[in-house]
């Protein structure tokens, strides 16, 4: 009875400690400014904050070095993707244009929460500025001011993650404080309780502290304001950068200027995959008389289709990504495969593969015990490994970053459809896996006629030893 007593004490105490920590609620009308803080939207928006920040990185001087001199000079794109630089660097503009068109529809969905005018228009505004370069609200930053604007976002992201962080443990401390208060059985749980007060106490002040400072209380007004800038002045670095809108030059020079520009062909029409030739010039500007010139959003959407020719457009880039990968494994230690891994295998093989493989196995004898051949296999594997697996550890990282951004993560690298299976050609790249298929068929039976003659000399040697101690006693 005394310990029920005194919850009802600690209760009542809880209570009027909690409500002394709250905001006092004005007596007055609430103000039309109040009412427009993002609150819990914060934590999406600073999720949105951080892409920007990660597609402005991408364009900075040294990544479009990079771009320019390493992805699309990977050996492996250019064997099954494309030998065509403009058309890789185009793959390259178009994807980062469609990146930066996602994040502007959900700018675009807050802007409709403002009260300025020319911001609740901004998907009109963007859009104009996309196809026209027209910059009507004058939103594209100078350099100096995009850095200063990103520190701005940056410490932003940095308090709103701490905030959700702390809100958590709150919520945590709060549920464990009701359990307690709901635990009749020990008098034991009085100093816990009271522990629990005095920590929920002073989280609470550290929430309230951290909204005042994060975006938690920021209108939205002030938080498109940011956001509109950014993607407008991101938008104008991809233009500049890769050359929309200005011609091709002859040649690319290999050391970039300043701002680092890069110019894939100016018509992506031109762009040509390994398994297909280029239309002439004459071919096309015959066809765009007679088609109204898309918006450079739609144009780059359609540049990303693959063709019907690419593992993209079947469906199996991942698919193939995963079986490379698997047989990679396979092909490191052939001796630690077993027939039921061997089977799995064979089970993940689409009907095309099967069919080459068969073909290819057609009047191979079952005999694999020649050490020289099993080498050259090995360097074989080696060889077409060193330019193919890199493309399926990139399909398998590309997609696991888009997964991760639907849960509103970040991605950590900057990994280009173009790196990987994608845009890659299904022919060859059946061609190049069949290949290691064969190659591990040899070696994996090498292996196992090793073993056994290993084994069989082993239990002989043995038994003769055997044989020799009984004679001898």
């Amino acid at each position: 009875m005394a310990f029920e007593t005194l919850l009802v004490k600690v209760k009542t105490a809880l209570t009027h400690s909690f409500d002394s920590v709250k905001i006092s609620k004005p007596t007055i009308k609430i103000s039309k400014k109040s009412k427009s803080n993002v609150g819990f939207l914060s934590f999406e928006i600073s999720s949105l904050m951080s892409k920007l920040l990660h597609s402005w990185q991408s364009l900075s001087d040294n990544n479009i070095t990079r771009l320019r001199n390493e992805p699309i000079a990977i050996e492996g794109v250019r064997k099954i993707v494309s030998n065509d630089e403009s058309f890789l660097l185009g793959l390259a503009c178009a994807e980062m244009a469609e990146n930066v068109r996602f994040l502007g529809k959900s700018i675009s969905r807050l802007s409709k929460r403002c009260d300025d005018s020319n911001l609740r228009r901004f998907e009109h505004f963007f859009d104009e500025f996309a196809d026209t370069g027209l910059d009507t609200p004058g939103w594209v930053l100078s350099c100096k001011e995009m850095e200063a604007r990103n520190k701005k976002m940056d410490r932003y992201v940095t308090v709103t993650a701490t905030l959700y962080k702390d809100m958590v443990e709150l919520t945590t401390l709060e549920n464990c404080l009701e359990k307690c208060l709901q635990d009749h059985e020990s008098s034991t749980k009085e100093q816990k309780i009271m522990d629990l007060h005095e920590k929920i106490f002073w989280q609470r002040q550290e929430v309230k502290y951290l909204k005042e400072r994060s975006l938690w209380n920021r209108s939205f007004d002030t938080v498109v304001s940011m956001l509109a800038r950014s993607i407008f002045t991101i938008l104008a670095r991809i233009k500049l950068v890769f050359g929309v809108g200005h011609g091709c030059p002859p040649s690319l020079p290999r050391s970039l200027s300043a701002s680092a520009t890069v110019y894939p062909t100016e018509n992506p029409s031109t762009y040509s995959f390994v398994s297909g030739p280029l239309k002439s010039t004459k071919l096309l500007e015959e066809e765009q008389k007679d088609s109204v010139r898309p918006g450079f959003f739609e144009s780059n959407s359609k540049l990303l289709k693959p063709p019907a020719s690419t593992l993209g457009a079947a469906a199996l880039s991942l698919h193939y990504a995963n079986l490379i990968i698997v047989m990679m494994k396979m092909i490191k230690s052939p001796q630690l495969v077993g027939v039921d891994a061997r089977d799995d295998l064979y089970a993940m093989l689409p009907n095309s593969i099967r069919s080459n493989l068969r073909a290819r196995l057609k009047g191979v004898g079952f005999s694999a015990s020649d050490p020289v051949l099993a080498g050259e296999w090995r360097d074989a594997l080696g060889r077409i490994l060193a330019w193919l697996s890199p493309l399926a550890h990139n399909m398998i990282k590309w997609q696991s970053e888009r997964s991760f951004e639907q849960q509103n993560l970040v991605p950590k690298t900057s990994v280009l459809l173009l790196q990987t299976l994608f845009f890659a050609n299904q022919e060859k790249t059946e061609a190049a896996v069949t290949e290691l298929l064969v190659g591990l068929n040899y070696i994996w039976r090498f292996e196992r006629e090793m073993t056994a003659k290993a084994l069989f000399e082993s239990v002989n040697l043995n038994g003769f030893l055997n044989l020799q101690n009984s004679i001898s006693s």
